[in-house]
């Protein structure tokens, strides 16, 4: 996995339920992002990067899955300025799983919601999709 010299920050958003133990819903986000940033509060986690580098085992997904197509139409769908975002189902990333939700209602816990933010969101979105070693 070759990453573009680009600048990007990627948010991770997801609510913690009150069923739900906050060491397993952070356990789900650093099943699917690596290298990031966790801070937990009561209702919710979020998780922070600077780097590509933190999305390889979404990358990895997109390419192995062959679920391409689904991430640029979620991508640019939700293109806005300098920014795109998706959702992932939580459920599936605690089993350490990458499953795309094309609307939150598609993970009964609620999503993460994956948030890339760069001037250069197009190399960002290419890399991301199309780009295979």
């Amino acid at each position: 996995m070759k990453t573009p010299d680009v600048s990007c920050k990627i948010d991770a958003f997801c609510s913690i339920n009150p069923t739900e133990d906050p060491k397993k819903v952070e356990q789900a986000i650093t099943n699917v992002l690596v290298n990031v940033d966790v801070k937990i509060s009561k209702e919710s986690l979020k998780a922070t990067s600077t780097s590509l580098e933190s999305l390889k085992k979404i990358y990895e997904a997109i390419h192995s899955h062959k679920s391409k197509n689904a991430y640029r139409r979620q991508l640019n769908q939700n293109l806005r300025d300098e920014s795109s975002w998706f959702y992932l189902n939580k459920q599936a990333a605690f089993a350490n799983t990458v499953a795309l939700c094309s609307e939150s209602e598609e993970s009964p816990l609620g999503p993460i919601k994956i948030i890339l933010n760069s001037k250069n969101i197009d190399t960002v979105i290419e890399w991301l999709i199309f780009n295979r070693e």
